[in-house]
C-alpha cells in the first residue's frame, strides 16, 4: 500500500509517516519549507494551495491513500482550499481519502459534541475546517473526516513547549481555566487515521481524548510528568479577555471508539507522572 501523507513534515503528519514506515507502507510525504528527517520516504515541496502542484504530485504518486494534516491556522486559503484541492485530486486517482478537521468547527455553545452535531463555528479557522469538510462530502463521499483536538506527545508538541517556556519565564501569558478541550496523544491519533484509511467507512469520525481538560489542567498534567514546578504555571480565565473562540468543546468519541481497535486515551492517563523509583 502506498500513502501520501500531505503536511508530513508537521507534528501529527511525522508521526503518521513512522507509523507508516513501521508498518511496512510506502511512503510519499509533502513539506512547505523543509522535509522531514526520516528515511525512506519520497519527499516533495508541495503548497497545497496550488492546485496544480496538487493534482501533479498525486499523478506521479498514485497513492491508494491520502491522509491530509496540512493547515495554517491564519490562512484560509491553506485550510479551506487546500483540502479542496487534496480532496479533488485524490478522487481522480482513486485514492482513498482521510482528512484530518478540527473540534474548532464547533461553537461550545452545546459543550458536548458527537459525530451527527453540526457545525457552528464562530472564528475563521473554524470556518475554514468546516468549509474543507463541505467540500470534501461533495467531492468524495467515501472519504473520512476525522475531527481532532489538541494535539500532544512526548514534548514535542506547541502546548508543550509553551507550558515548558512559561515555567521558566521564556514566555509570558496564562493558562485558561475555563478552555475545556479533549486532548489526543499523537501516536493514538496517528493510529486512528491509519486505522481508519485501512478499513472501508466514510464520513465523520471524531477521534480525540477521553478526558475533557481544561488548558490549565493540561498544563499541569504536562508540568508534572516533565518534572517541573506546577505551581509556577500562571492561571487565568479567558472570559475575562478578548479573545475570541469557543470556550468548552467536549468532543464525543464513543460512537468511533466502538469501531476502533486503537484506545483513545486521555490526558490524564497518558500525561500520567512516572512513579517514583524504589530504592
Amino acid at each position: 500500500m502506498t500513502v501520501l501523507i500531505v503536511g508530513g513534515s508537521g507534528f501529527l503528519g511525522g508521526e503518521i509517516v513512522r507509523q507508516s514506515l513501521t508498518s511496512g507502507r510506502r511512503v510519499a510525504a509533502t513539506y512547505l519549507t523543509r522535509p522531514g528527517d526520516a528515511d525512506a520516504v519520497s519527499w516533495s515541496a508541495v503548497d497545497v494551495r496550488n492546485r496544480e502542484q496538487i493534482d501533479d504530485l498525486v499523478g506521479t504518486v498514485r497513492p491508494d491513500v491520502v491522509i491530509n494534516a496540512a493547515y495554517r491556522q491564519d490562512d484560509w486559503a491553506s485550510t479551506a482550499d487546500g483540502a479542496a484541492h487534496v480532496a479533488v485530486a485524490a478522487a481522480a486517482a482513486g485514492a482513498r481519502l482521510v482528512h484530518v478537521s478540527s473540534d474548532v468547527v464547533f461553537s461550545g455553545s452545546a459543550v458536548r459534541y458527537d459525530e451527527t452535531s453540526i457545525p457552528d463555528p464562530i472564528t475563521p479557522y473554524g470556518a475554514a475546517k468546516a468549509a474543507a469538510e463541505t467540500v470534501i462530502k461533495s467531492v468524495s463521499p467515501t472519504a473520512v473526516i476525522a475531527r481532532t483536538s489538541l494535539i500532544i506527545g512526548d514534548g514535542g508538541s506547541p502546548q508543550e513547549r509553551r507550558v515548558h517556556a512559561l515555567v521558566t519565564g521564556e514566555t509570558t501569558g496564562v493558562l485558561f481555566t475555563d478552555d475545556v478541550r479533549c486532548p489526543v496523544h499523537v501516536a493514538d491519533l496517528a493510529a486512528a487515521l491509519l486505522e481508519l484509511a485501512a478499513s472501508g467507512r466514510a464520513g465523520v469520525h471524531h477521534v480525540a481524548g477521553a478526558d475533557a481538560v481544561s488548558r490549565y489542567e493540561l498544563g499541569t498534567l504536562i508540568a508534572g510528568r516533565d518534572g517541573l514546578d506546577v505551581a509556577a504555571l500562571p492561571s487565568g480565565r479567558r472570559v475575562d479577555t478578548d479573545l475570541s473562540g469557543p470556550l468548552d468543546v467536549r468532543m464525543d468519541c464513543t460512537i468511533t471508539q466502538q469501531r476502533l481497535g486503537t484506545r483513545l486515551r486521555g490526558a490524564r492517563e497518558f500525561l500520567k507522572a512516572p512513579e517514583p523509583e524504589v530504592r
